[in-house]
């Protein structure tokens, strides 16, 4: 079933991404279904957004150079303003036992590398429709498309 255009109308989600051709391809394609995006390069920018920008949902990757995604991870779970934002990792790392650490450290959901638009959007809903804070909110989005 392919997701309704606006499916992220209304929806605000920070990319932490080093990789330009990853946070371009991330951003069109979550401009293209309607979501508000701001983006950051490392985990240290990462949380200078968080300061300006109020997100629902959070897509880290998890190797980046100055502030990793497990320390982001860390940071944005022990600071009480933020914790309660979701993190999905977005990792190259798909090796047995990677999806359960990234889960076990605090994320909510797991997205490998490299990523489809598809695959991209179909994981990301996939991701928040399972979370318990997204669930009416997703059910009344579902049911325009």
């Amino acid at each position: 079933m392919k997701p309704n255009k606006d499916i992220l109308k209304g929806w605000k989600l920070l990319i932490v991404e080093d990789e330009p051709d990853n946070l371009d391809v991330i951003g069109r394609i979550l401009n293209h279904f309607g979501a508000t995006i701001e983006t950051a390069t490392d985990g240290k920018e990462g949380l200078a957004a968080l300061e300006r920008f109020t997100p629902d949902v959070i897509i880290s990757d998890i190797s980046m150079p100055v502030m990793d995604g497990w320390e982001f991870c860390y940071t944005v779970q022990n600071t009480p303003a933020i914790a309660h934002i979701p993190l999905i990792a977005l990792t190259a790392h798909a090796m047995l036992g990677d999806r359960e650490r990234a889960l076990a450290a605090g994320f909510s959901g797991y997205i490998t590398k490299p990523i489809t638009p598809g695959t991209f959007i179909t994981q990301l809903l996939e991701h928040l429709q399972m979370h318990p804070s997204f669930k009416d909110r997703f059910h009344s989005s579902a049911s325009q498309a």
